[in-house]
Protein backbone atom coordinates (compact mmCIF):
# COMPACT_ATOMS: atom_id res chain seq x y z
CA UNK A 1 0.00 0.00 0.00
CA UNK A 2 1.37 3.42 -0.84
CA UNK A 3 1.77 5.84 1.45
CA UNK A 4 -0.59 8.44 2.42
CA UNK A 5 0.14 11.87 0.76
CA UNK A 6 0.50 15.09 2.85
CA UNK A 7 0.55 18.68 1.71
CA UNK A 8 1.64 20.82 4.88
CA UNK A 9 1.66 24.72 4.21
CA UNK A 10 3.67 27.28 6.77
CA UNK A 11 3.82 30.92 6.20
CA UNK A 12 6.47 32.65 8.43
CA UNK A 13 6.30 36.28 8.02
CA UNK A 14 8.32 37.97 10.83
CA UNK A 15 9.55 35.20 13.07
CA UNK A 16 10.72 31.35 12.44
CA UNK A 17 8.41 30.05 15.41
CA UNK A 18 5.83 29.12 12.83
CA UNK A 19 8.20 27.10 10.23
CA UNK A 20 10.37 25.83 13.37
CA UNK A 21 6.65 24.24 14.50
CA UNK A 22 5.40 22.81 11.12
CA UNK A 23 8.85 21.29 10.35
CA UNK A 24 8.95 18.89 13.88
CA UNK A 25 4.98 18.13 13.14
CA UNK A 26 6.15 17.61 9.29
CA UNK A 27 9.47 15.04 10.74
CA UNK A 28 6.85 13.30 12.68
CA UNK A 29 4.37 12.65 10.71
CA UNK A 30 7.33 11.31 7.66
CA UNK A 31 8.55 8.82 10.46
CA UNK A 32 4.89 7.53 10.74
CA UNK A 33 5.37 6.66 7.32
CA UNK A 34 3.35 9.54 5.57
CA UNK A 35 5.16 11.00 2.52
CA UNK A 36 5.08 14.78 2.73
CA UNK A 37 5.44 17.96 1.06
CA UNK A 38 6.16 21.30 2.73
CA UNK A 39 5.13 24.66 1.21
CA UNK A 40 7.01 27.24 2.41
CA UNK A 41 6.24 31.02 2.24
CA UNK A 42 8.86 32.85 4.02
CA UNK A 43 12.68 33.47 3.93
CA UNK A 44 15.23 30.61 3.84
CA UNK A 45 15.76 29.76 7.77
CA UNK A 46 18.96 27.27 8.60
CA UNK A 47 17.29 23.66 9.34
CA UNK A 48 14.08 23.90 8.29
CA UNK A 49 12.07 22.44 7.13
CA UNK A 50 14.65 19.26 8.10
CA UNK A 51 16.65 17.23 5.64
CA UNK A 52 14.84 14.61 3.95
CA UNK A 53 11.38 16.31 3.74
CA UNK A 54 10.10 17.17 0.26
CA UNK A 55 9.83 21.17 0.02
CA UNK A 56 8.44 23.36 -2.58
CA UNK A 57 10.02 26.98 -2.15
CA UNK A 58 7.30 30.14 -3.32
CA UNK A 59 8.53 33.03 -3.82
CA UNK A 60 9.37 34.29 -0.27
CA UNK A 61 7.12 37.40 1.79
CA UNK A 62 8.01 38.93 5.16
CA UNK A 63 6.17 41.30 7.30
CA UNK A 64 6.56 44.64 5.99
CA UNK A 65 6.41 46.10 9.76
CA UNK A 66 6.13 44.72 13.65
CA UNK A 67 2.30 45.03 13.00
CA UNK A 68 2.18 42.64 10.31
CA UNK A 69 -0.03 44.89 8.46
CA UNK A 70 1.62 44.21 5.36
CA UNK A 71 3.47 42.06 2.88
CA UNK A 72 6.92 42.92 1.29
CA UNK A 73 9.04 40.79 -0.88
CA UNK A 74 12.30 39.06 0.16
CA UNK A 75 14.31 42.89 -0.93
CA UNK A 76 11.79 44.37 1.77
CA UNK A 77 9.78 46.09 -1.13
CA UNK A 78 6.06 46.01 -1.45
CA UNK A 79 4.35 43.16 -2.58
CA UNK A 80 2.56 43.80 -5.12
CA UNK A 81 -0.38 42.48 -6.82
CA UNK A 82 1.54 40.79 -9.90
CA UNK A 83 3.69 39.09 -7.76
CA UNK A 84 1.06 37.66 -5.00
CA UNK A 85 -1.06 35.98 -8.16
CA UNK A 86 2.11 34.38 -8.91
CA UNK A 87 2.78 32.91 -5.59
CA UNK A 88 -1.24 32.09 -5.56
CA UNK A 89 -0.58 29.95 -9.14
CA UNK A 90 2.37 28.41 -7.92
CA UNK A 91 0.58 27.11 -4.64
CA UNK A 92 -2.44 25.74 -6.48
CA UNK A 93 -0.30 23.94 -9.20
CA UNK A 94 1.91 22.56 -6.16
CA UNK A 95 -1.09 21.62 -4.81
CA UNK A 96 -2.69 20.02 -7.67
CA UNK A 97 0.66 17.98 -8.76
CA UNK A 98 0.96 16.54 -4.87
CA UNK A 99 -2.61 15.52 -5.03
CA UNK A 100 -2.49 14.93 -1.50
CA UNK A 101 -4.68 13.24 0.86
CA UNK A 102 -4.39 15.37 3.66
CA UNK A 103 -3.66 19.28 3.61
CA UNK A 104 -2.68 20.75 6.83
CA UNK A 105 -2.80 24.57 7.11
CA UNK A 106 -0.60 26.24 9.92
CA UNK A 107 -2.31 29.20 11.70
CA UNK A 108 -5.46 29.70 8.97
CA UNK A 109 -8.06 31.06 9.39
CA UNK A 110 -7.43 31.40 12.89
CA UNK A 111 -4.26 33.80 11.49
CA UNK A 112 -2.18 34.67 8.61
CA UNK A 113 -5.45 36.72 7.24
CA UNK A 114 -2.94 38.47 4.98
CA UNK A 115 -2.77 35.45 3.01
CA UNK A 116 -6.03 34.87 2.45
CA UNK A 117 -5.43 35.81 -1.49
CA UNK A 118 -3.73 32.38 -2.03
CA UNK A 119 -5.30 30.35 0.71
CA UNK A 120 -9.23 31.35 -0.31
CA UNK A 121 -8.87 30.07 -3.99
CA UNK A 122 -6.54 26.73 -2.24
CA UNK A 123 -9.73 26.05 -0.14
CA UNK A 124 -11.70 26.23 -2.87
CA UNK A 125 -9.20 23.83 -5.37
CA UNK A 126 -9.54 21.41 -2.04
CA UNK A 127 -13.72 21.12 -2.47
CA UNK A 128 -13.28 20.86 -6.27
CA UNK A 129 -11.27 17.74 -5.59
CA UNK A 130 -13.11 14.11 -5.95
CA UNK A 131 -12.26 12.47 -3.58
CA UNK A 132 -11.45 15.77 -1.63
CA UNK A 133 -8.57 15.50 0.40
CA UNK A 134 -8.68 15.75 4.53
CA UNK A 135 -8.44 19.75 5.57
CA UNK A 136 -6.07 20.45 8.57
CA UNK A 137 -5.70 23.72 10.44
CA UNK A 138 -3.18 23.62 12.51
CA UNK A 139 -2.64 25.73 15.52
CA UNK A 140 -0.82 27.12 17.58
CA UNK A 141 -2.49 27.07 21.72
CA UNK A 142 -2.72 30.75 22.74
CA UNK A 143 -3.92 32.92 19.33
CA UNK A 144 -3.48 36.47 19.09
CA UNK A 145 -6.57 38.54 20.32
CA UNK A 146 -8.30 40.03 17.08
CA UNK A 147 -8.74 43.61 17.52
CA UNK A 148 -11.37 43.83 14.48
CA UNK A 149 -15.70 42.53 14.93
CA UNK A 150 -16.21 40.08 13.03
CA UNK A 151 -12.91 38.20 12.79
CA UNK A 152 -13.55 35.57 14.71
CA UNK A 153 -17.13 35.16 13.12
CA UNK A 154 -15.41 35.03 10.11
CA UNK A 155 -12.89 32.37 11.24
CA UNK A 156 -15.86 30.08 12.65
CA UNK A 157 -17.45 30.15 9.06
CA UNK A 158 -14.52 29.24 6.90
CA UNK A 159 -13.64 26.25 9.61
CA UNK A 160 -17.40 24.66 9.59
CA UNK A 161 -17.41 25.27 5.70
CA UNK A 162 -13.54 24.15 4.99
CA UNK A 163 -11.59 22.12 7.64
CA UNK A 164 -12.38 18.64 9.22
CA UNK A 165 -10.47 19.75 12.38
CA UNK A 166 -8.43 22.10 14.15
CA UNK A 167 -5.43 20.48 16.06
CA UNK A 168 -4.71 22.63 18.65
CA UNK A 169 -0.79 22.41 19.51
CA UNK A 170 -1.27 22.65 23.39
CA UNK A 171 -1.94 20.80 26.52
CA UNK A 172 -5.70 21.97 27.81
CA UNK A 173 -3.92 21.55 31.45
CA UNK A 174 -2.61 24.75 30.74
CA UNK A 175 -4.19 26.72 28.25
CA UNK A 176 -7.72 26.27 26.29
CA UNK A 177 -8.16 27.29 22.82
CA UNK A 178 -11.53 29.35 24.18
CA UNK A 179 -8.93 31.25 26.79
CA UNK A 180 -8.20 33.43 23.54
CA UNK A 181 -10.62 32.60 20.95
CA UNK A 182 -14.07 33.62 22.24
CA UNK A 183 -16.36 31.50 19.47
CA UNK A 184 -14.55 28.05 20.37
CA UNK A 185 -17.90 26.18 21.16
CA UNK A 186 -19.30 27.13 18.08
CA UNK A 187 -16.23 24.65 16.55
CA UNK A 188 -15.66 22.81 19.03
CA UNK A 189 -16.72 19.38 17.34
CA UNK A 190 -13.89 19.91 15.01
CA UNK A 191 -11.20 20.69 18.16
CA UNK A 192 -8.48 18.11 19.05
CA UNK A 193 -5.42 19.02 21.13
CA UNK A 194 -2.67 17.36 20.01
CA UNK A 195 -0.09 18.74 23.13
CA UNK A 196 3.23 21.27 22.96
CA UNK A 197 5.38 20.15 20.05
CA UNK A 198 8.50 19.94 21.93
CA UNK A 199 11.38 18.98 20.58
CA UNK A 200 12.33 15.24 20.85
CA UNK A 201 14.45 14.51 24.72
CA UNK A 202 17.98 15.60 23.35
CA UNK A 203 21.26 14.22 24.58
CA UNK A 204 23.41 16.13 26.81
CA UNK A 205 25.17 19.65 24.71
CA UNK A 206 28.65 18.70 22.83
CA UNK A 207 29.28 22.46 24.40
CA UNK A 208 28.49 24.07 27.35
CA UNK A 209 27.28 27.92 28.59
CA UNK A 210 26.26 28.75 31.98
CA UNK A 211 23.44 31.77 30.33
CA UNK A 212 21.76 31.07 27.08
CA UNK A 213 20.17 34.60 25.33
CA UNK A 214 18.44 33.91 22.37
CA UNK A 215 16.10 36.25 20.21
CA UNK A 216 13.97 33.90 17.69
CA UNK A 217 14.23 34.55 14.47
CA UNK A 218 16.02 37.68 15.35
CA UNK A 219 14.01 40.28 13.29
CA UNK A 220 12.83 42.13 16.52
CA UNK A 221 15.24 41.00 19.38
CA UNK A 222 18.13 43.18 18.72
CA UNK A 223 17.53 45.00 22.15
CA UNK A 224 17.21 41.97 24.37
CA UNK A 225 20.72 40.67 22.60
CA UNK A 226 21.91 43.49 23.44
CA UNK A 227 21.21 44.13 27.18
CA UNK A 228 22.37 40.41 27.92
CA UNK A 229 25.43 41.31 26.42
CA UNK A 230 26.34 44.56 28.51
CA UNK A 231 24.79 42.42 31.77
CA UNK A 232 27.31 39.82 30.99
CA UNK A 233 29.98 42.08 31.60
CA UNK A 234 28.78 43.04 35.07
CA UNK A 235 28.45 39.52 36.16
CA UNK A 236 31.36 37.15 37.13
CA UNK A 237 33.99 36.30 34.17
CA UNK A 238 33.46 32.61 35.37
CA UNK A 239 30.27 32.77 33.41
CA UNK A 240 29.99 31.29 29.78
CA UNK A 241 27.22 33.49 27.89
CA UNK A 242 26.00 32.56 24.17
CA UNK A 243 24.26 34.93 22.48
CA UNK A 244 21.59 33.63 19.74
CA UNK A 245 20.44 36.69 17.46
CA UNK A 246 18.43 34.71 15.08
CA UNK A 247 19.24 34.42 11.37
CA UNK A 248 16.70 38.14 10.66
CA UNK A 249 19.31 40.40 12.73
CA UNK A 250 20.21 42.87 10.43
CA UNK A 251 24.37 42.63 9.41
CA UNK A 252 25.04 45.57 10.83
CA UNK A 253 23.74 45.45 14.17
CA UNK A 254 24.43 41.83 14.09
CA UNK A 255 28.47 43.38 13.99
CA UNK A 256 28.28 46.16 16.72
CA UNK A 257 27.15 43.59 18.90
CA UNK A 258 30.43 41.35 18.05
CA UNK A 259 33.09 44.22 18.25
CA UNK A 260 31.43 44.84 21.54
CA UNK A 261 30.99 41.84 22.94
CA UNK A 262 33.33 40.81 26.35
CA UNK A 263 35.68 37.78 26.59
CA UNK A 264 33.42 35.38 28.29
CA UNK A 265 30.48 36.24 25.30
CA UNK A 266 29.87 33.83 22.12
CA UNK A 267 27.51 35.28 19.56
CA UNK A 268 26.19 33.11 16.85
CA UNK A 269 23.23 33.98 14.48
CA UNK A 270 21.40 30.03 14.94
CA UNK A 271 22.47 26.95 16.34
CA UNK A 272 20.77 23.86 15.31
CA UNK A 273 21.59 22.07 18.68
CA UNK A 274 19.52 24.91 20.37
CA UNK A 275 17.34 22.57 22.31
CA UNK A 276 20.42 20.52 23.62
CA UNK A 277 22.69 23.71 24.52
CA UNK A 278 19.47 24.55 27.07
CA UNK A 279 19.40 21.50 28.82
CA UNK A 280 23.41 22.24 30.28
CA UNK A 281 22.76 25.98 30.97
CA UNK A 282 22.06 27.33 34.05
CA UNK A 283 19.57 30.14 33.05
CA UNK A 284 17.66 31.00 29.28
CA UNK A 285 16.96 34.59 28.63
CA UNK A 286 14.26 34.37 25.82
CA UNK A 287 11.42 35.59 24.37
CA UNK A 288 8.23 33.79 25.18
CA UNK A 289 7.94 32.28 21.45
CA UNK A 290 5.86 28.81 21.69
CA UNK A 291 8.53 26.53 20.34
CA UNK A 292 11.23 28.14 22.79
CA UNK A 293 9.13 27.45 25.62
CA UNK A 294 8.81 24.21 24.20
CA UNK A 295 12.58 23.74 24.14
CA UNK A 296 12.45 25.01 27.44
CA UNK A 297 9.82 22.63 29.23
CA UNK A 298 11.98 19.67 27.90
CA UNK A 299 15.08 21.08 30.48
CA UNK A 300 15.26 22.13 33.93
CA UNK A 301 17.18 25.35 32.57
CA UNK A 302 15.99 28.33 34.82
CA UNK A 303 13.81 30.39 32.45
CA UNK A 304 13.66 34.28 32.29
CA UNK A 305 10.90 35.57 29.30
CA UNK A 306 10.85 38.52 27.77
CA UNK A 307 7.54 38.27 25.50
CA UNK A 308 7.06 40.37 22.59
CA UNK A 309 4.27 43.40 22.74
CA UNK A 310 5.18 45.02 19.77
CA UNK A 311 2.36 46.23 17.27
CA UNK A 312 -0.53 44.61 20.07
CA UNK A 313 0.99 41.48 20.26
CA UNK A 314 -0.51 39.04 23.32
CA UNK A 315 0.27 35.95 22.59
CA UNK A 316 3.96 35.60 24.64
CA UNK A 317 2.34 37.75 27.58
CA UNK A 318 -0.38 35.36 27.84
CA UNK A 319 1.98 32.05 27.53
CA UNK A 320 4.40 34.15 30.01
CA UNK A 321 2.10 34.88 32.50
CA UNK A 322 0.69 30.88 32.79
CA UNK A 323 4.41 29.91 33.37
CA UNK A 324 5.29 32.38 35.63
CA UNK A 325 1.83 31.31 38.09
CA UNK A 326 3.20 27.59 37.48
CA UNK A 327 6.80 28.73 38.79
CA UNK A 328 8.43 28.15 35.56
CA UNK A 329 9.39 31.14 34.86
CA UNK A 330 10.13 34.67 35.79
CA UNK A 331 9.54 37.53 33.37
CA UNK A 332 10.54 41.08 32.66
CA UNK A 333 9.36 43.67 30.35
CA UNK A 334 10.40 44.53 26.74
CA UNK A 335 9.62 48.10 26.84
CA UNK A 336 12.67 49.74 28.47
CA UNK A 337 14.33 46.72 28.89
CA UNK A 338 18.60 47.86 30.34
CA UNK A 339 21.45 45.73 31.05
CA UNK A 340 20.72 46.19 35.22
CA UNK A 341 17.31 44.17 34.71
CA UNK A 342 19.18 41.14 33.33
CA UNK A 343 21.66 41.21 35.69
CA UNK A 344 19.33 41.51 38.32
CA UNK A 345 17.14 38.59 36.79
CA UNK A 346 20.02 36.31 36.56
CA UNK A 347 21.24 36.95 40.17
CA UNK A 348 17.84 36.05 41.42
CA UNK A 349 17.70 33.53 38.86
CA UNK A 350 21.13 31.60 39.29
CA UNK A 351 20.00 31.86 43.64
CA UNK A 352 17.16 29.24 43.04
CA UNK A 353 17.59 25.58 42.34
CA UNK A 354 16.75 24.10 38.75
CA UNK A 355 13.49 23.98 38.34
CA UNK A 356 11.33 20.58 37.93
CA UNK A 357 10.57 19.69 34.30
CA UNK A 358 6.75 20.68 33.75
CA UNK A 359 4.37 17.96 34.15
CA UNK A 360 3.08 19.16 30.76
CA UNK A 361 1.99 17.03 27.50
CA UNK A 362 5.00 17.37 25.20
CA UNK A 363 4.40 14.52 22.56
CA UNK A 364 2.27 17.17 20.09
CA UNK A 365 4.13 16.43 16.80
CA UNK A 366 3.53 12.39 17.31
CA UNK A 367 -0.24 12.88 18.60
CA UNK A 368 -0.93 15.61 15.41
CA UNK A 369 0.85 12.22 12.97
CA UNK A 370 -1.90 9.98 15.04
CA UNK A 371 -4.06 12.20 14.93
CA UNK A 372 -4.24 12.88 11.06
CA UNK A 373 -3.88 8.87 10.50
CA UNK A 374 -6.84 7.76 12.35
CA UNK A 375 -8.88 10.59 10.53
CA UNK A 376 -7.59 9.03 6.41
CA UNK A 377 -8.74 6.00 7.54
Amino acid sequence: MSAKRAFFYVQHLLGIGHIARASRIANAMATDGFDVTVVTGGLPVPGFPAEGLKTIALPPVVASNAGFSGLADANGNPATEAFLSSRRDMLLSAFRETKPDAVIIEAFPFGRRQMRFELLPLLDAIASVNPRPKLFSSVRDILQENRKPGRDEETVKLVKDHFDAVLVHGDPDFVRLEDTFPLTADIADKVRYTGLVAPPLVADPAERFDIIASAGGGAVGLDLIRAARDAASSLSASYRWLLISGPNLPERDFAMLQHEAPANVTLVRFRKDFPSLLKGAKVSISQAGYNTVGDLLRTDCRAILIPFVAGGETEQTVRAERLKAMGLASILPETGLTAEHVVSAVSEALARPPRQAAALDLAGAETTAAIIRSMLG
